[in-house]
């Protein structure tokens, strides 16, 4: 099995005639995009390579934010572009100028962490007349660092996700993969040339059992360790994951910031640690959050289908802190939920622990049966 396309646009966009450049944009509901972005740069995702960046650089293709435009900025090669932009093609000579069928250009993308890919989006936002006319994705399973040359090697095995699909521009042209393996690399091709402004590869973690092991205790809620948000009671400036991203955050939308509460209530989180596991430690960062912070927090936890067990009681948090506590005693969980009271906003959430043994048996499991 390969992809299906999920949205795509064959037919060309029309001409940029001023005002907001995203009134025209085409777009729709794609569900898999609530899963994590695996090529995310803050996880360590790359473009490696490219066979060509003439107009616009590879790097754009991973950046987070969506693609920017300005009608008015030009460089000496010609309009300036967020996104990866390759030159026109050309063919063999006068009576033959059309590039051949088979041209292509072509980009190397480093998963920032390994995973099952369920979906990707091939975002073509501002390239109206320069887009390119078909796309098609391939991925690969590479262990250690390797190269671009040793990406390029006759002997690595390329799996088609996405079969060559003709695309429109100015569109988050968007396709369902269906293949049951575990990748670390993607590698986008354009037909024959053009522009890319965003590539988005969504999927399930899976890590390695030996890394993991080698680790010894972790952040076993880390989303790079398999860790995941499975539900909130508000998503309104920002999403739950946010709480299992590296590093701390640097703005106030790097973590989870709810609404304002006018009722009796208070919002929460469900988590999904990356396998079962003893937790020893709990922090609690509010990192940016400095008149809006969560005002107190408590977290239970749960191993398997069996009761919610409060191991953080009610505790005032203070605005811009990272809270650390350290559990009397380590306790086994599969799932977490982060409750705050009354509304507000949390950065990050970590629970230091290890895998049971059983917790990394079944993550051994399921990393050999994903290796194809």
């Amino acid at each position: 099995m390969t992809a299906t396309p999920a949205t795509t646009y064959a037919d060309n966009a029309r001409p940029y005639t001023g005002g907001d450049p995203y009134a025209d944009y085409r777009t729709a509901e794609l569900p898999f995009t609530r899963l994590l972005d695996l090529a995310d740069r803050e996880l360590g995702g790359s473009v490696l390579a490219a066979n060509d960046e003439f107009f616009a650089e590879r790097e754009n293709l991973l950046l987070p934010h969506r693609a920017v435009f300005d009608p008015e900025r030009y460089g000496h090669k010609g309009k300036i572009m967020d996104g990866w932009e390759t030159r026109r093609r050309r063919g063999e000579g006068p009576g033959q100028p059309w590039p051949a069928e088979e041209d292509h250009d072509w980009a190397l993308v480093r998963l920032g962490t390994p995973g099952v890919i369920r979906g990707l989006v091939v975002d073509t936002a501002h390239f109206r007349g320069n887009h390119p006319q078909a796309v098609s994705v391939e991925a690969a399973a590479v262990g250690g660092s390797p190269s671009p040359e040793d990406l390029l090697a006759p002997e690595v095995v390329w799996t088609p996700l996405v079969p060559r699909t003709p695309v429109g521009g100015h569109a988050a042209n968007g396709f369902t993969v269906d293949v049951e393996r575990r990748f670390t690399h993607v590698r986008l091709n354009q037909y024959p040339d053009g522009g890319v402004a965003r590539l988005r590869v969504h999927g399930e973690v899976v890590p390695d059992p030996a890394w993991l092991t080698a680790l010894g205790s972790f952040d076993v809620l880390a989303l790079e360790h398999g860790g995941r948000a499975e539900d909130a009671s508000d998503r309104f400036y920002s999403p739950p994951d946010n709480t299992l991203r590296p590093g701390r955050s640097r703005t106030m939308d790097e973590g989870w910031e709810t609404r304002r509460r006018r009722d009796r209530g208070h919002d929460w989180v469900t988590y999904a640690l990356g396998a079962r596991s003893q937790v020893r430690a709990v922090e609690i960062d509010t990192a940016c959050y400095k008149g809006n912070a969560a005002g107190w927090a408590s977290l239970t936890v749960r191993d398997g289908t069996g009761e919610w067990t409060e191991v953080l009681p009610r505790t005032r948090l203070q605005p811009d802190t990272v809270h650390r506590f350290a559990l009397p005693d380590p306790v086994t969980a599969t799932h977490a939920r982060l409750d705050i009271h009354p509304d507000g906003g949390v950065s990050r959430l970590r629970l230091h622990g290890a895998p049971t043994a059983d917790g990394l048996a079944r993550l051994r499991e399921r990393y050999e049966a994903l290796r194809g």
